[in-house]
This record gives structure tokens, C-alpha cells and sequence, in this order.
């Protein structure tokens, strides 16, 4: 025996880390794939808090069978009493043809958004553990616009949502994605506009947090500011964080992590209270 691990699986251990349940989620036009983590002790008696992840973008896609840099931060949540899950809608970069990924091609935000909203209603009507009074949702960078999409038009779903280095207009992020997945804004305008979240902040009636670092050269600051001055035009109360000279990422500076992740946590407490009931 060369190396037996045995320090590591005791770390590893002690973690208690649960496994992420894949399903299908039939919404009638698509079936979609979610996963779901569910919390440590789980009671299928009690009703818990549903807190969904989201990017959505035609980028990406969340739902995989892999650690990826946002596993851990999925995991603790589940152990602070949230059911966490993710649900890749039409569009998404997964292998289900060309009908699925040019789906969402000239609407970002628009179908995406109404995929995720029947398949959060299609979950809470599924699992009876799911309590419908308590639905979150978070993102970052293109998810941090599907959050606002999806809390900005189906405000009757979601309670409570957190955005972070969020697009706020699609006018204002770079043609190298946009026109790529939107075309061009002389030919498309209606898509811009529609699927714009900071067209719909008039809408708003849950809890929402919004974070941006200063001197993201990705998803510019002026898409938050943006956004903060139509939703004081519109009186609608919310939470917001700023991190001064840091980037898209908002890792930059001492503490600075751990500091974005307390602030996360601390909010999701307050606005979207965890456990079983």
C-alpha cells in the first residue's frame, strides 16, 4: 500500500456532502433535465424552501453530472435547510440537436424565462415536500439577468430572488454575444427590448438583491446603476451591494469571497427563511 487516502476521505467525510438527484421535468412543449440536493436529515413529511440556480443562457448549461465552481456553495445551502436545484432550459449549450439550441436564438430571456417558470410550478405540483410559499432564485452574469427575467415577470412565482453581474439591457453587453444568439439590434429590436429585464422592474413584488463589483469590464457597472434608477422610478424596494474596483468575478482583495458569500447567506435567512416545517 503506497498511499491510501485515508486523511483525505476523513475531510471528505466530514463535509457531508449530498448527492445531486438528476429528473426530468416535463413542462408540456419540452421535457427539461433539473437536479435536485436535498438537505441533510431530509423529512419528506416537512415542506421546505425551494432555492433554484439558474443561468440559462444559450452559453452554458447547469445541469451536469460534475463538481463545478459553484458545487460547494450549492451543497451548503442544502445543508442550511434549502432544496437546491437547477433546471437547464431550451437553448441551453447540451447535446439535444438543433431544434433545442436554436430555440432560443433572437429571444434570450424570453423563452428562457418561461421554460423556468413552468418548470418551477411543474416541481412544486410534483414534490410534496416543495413548500410554494418559499421559491428563490439566484444567478450570476447571465443568470443574474434570467433571475431578474424570471422574478420581474412571474413575481407570482418567485418570493424572493438575488441577481449578481447581471445584464440589465442587452444593448449594453458586448456584440460578440449578443448578436451572435440575438442578431442584429436593427433587425431585432423587439427581442432587445423584450428580453431586457430592465424593461419589466415595474413588476416587481418579491424580496430581490442585487450585487455588482465596480469595475466589472464584462457586464459593465452602468447595467446595475441602470437598473437601481428604474426601480426607485418605480418605488420598489430592494437590497443591493456594490464591491468597489473589483471585476466580474468579484474575487479581487482581501476577504473578499468570503465576504460576497456572507452577504449571499445572510440574505437568503432573512428573505427566504430555511428548514423544514
Amino acid at each position: 500500500m503506497l498511499e491510501d487516502n485515508k486523511e483525505l476521505k476523513q475531510k471528505f467525510d466530514a463535509l457531508q456532502l449530498q448527492p445531486k438527484e438528476f429528473v426530468k421535468v416535463d413542462i408540456g412543449d419540452a421535457v427539461l433535465d433539473a437536479f435536485m440536493i436535498k438537505p441533510i436529515g431530509f423529512d419528506p413529511s416537512k415542506k421546505y424552501p425551494l432555492l433554484f440556480y439558474v443561468y440559462g443562457e444559450p452559453a452554458g448549461s447547469t445541469v451536469q453530472d460534475n463538481w463545478g465552481g459553484g458545487s460547494l456553495w450549492d451543497q451548503y445551502m442544502a445543508q442550511q435547510g434549502y432544496i437546491v436545484m437547477s433546471v437547464d432550459n431550451r437553448g441551453t449549450k447540451t447535446p439535444r440537436g438543433k431544434k433545442w439550441r436554436n430555440a432560443i436564438y433572437g429571444q434570450i430571456g424570453i423563452l428562457a424565462s418561461e421554460d423556468q417558470n413552468k418548470a418551477a410550478n411543474k416541481i412544486m405540483e410534483t414534490y410534496d415536500f416543495i413548500d410554494a410559499s418559499r421559491v428563490g432564485i439566484w444567478g450570476w452574469s447571465g443568470g443574474g439577468q434570467m433571475t431578474l427575467n424570471c422574478m420581474f415577470r412571474y413575481p407570482e412565482t418567485y418570493k424572493s430572488g438575488l441577481a449578481v453581474s447581471f445584464v440589465s439591457d442587452q444593448r449594453l453587453y458586448d456584440a460578440t454575444y449578443q448578436e451572435r444568439y440575438m442578431g442584429l439590434l436593427t433587425d431585432n429590436a423587439k427581442g432587445y427590448h423584450d428580453g431586457s429585464p430592465i424593461n419589466f422592474a415595474q413588476n416587481l413584488e418579491g424580496n430581490l438583491m442585487v450585487i455588482h463589483g465596480t469595475a466589472d469590464d464584462n457586464v459593465h457597472y452602468q447595467s446595475f446603476e441602470m437598473l437601481i434608477n428604474k426601480l426607485i422610478e418605480n418605488n420598489k424596494i430592494f437590497d443591493m451591494m456594490s464591491y468597489p474596483m473589483r471585476s466580474h468575478r468579484i474575487n479581487e482583495r482581501e476577504n473578499t469571497s468570503y465576504h460576497l458569500r456572507e452577504t449571499m447567506e445572510k440574505y437568503w435567512k432573512e428573505n427566504l427563511p430555511a428548514g423544514g416545517k
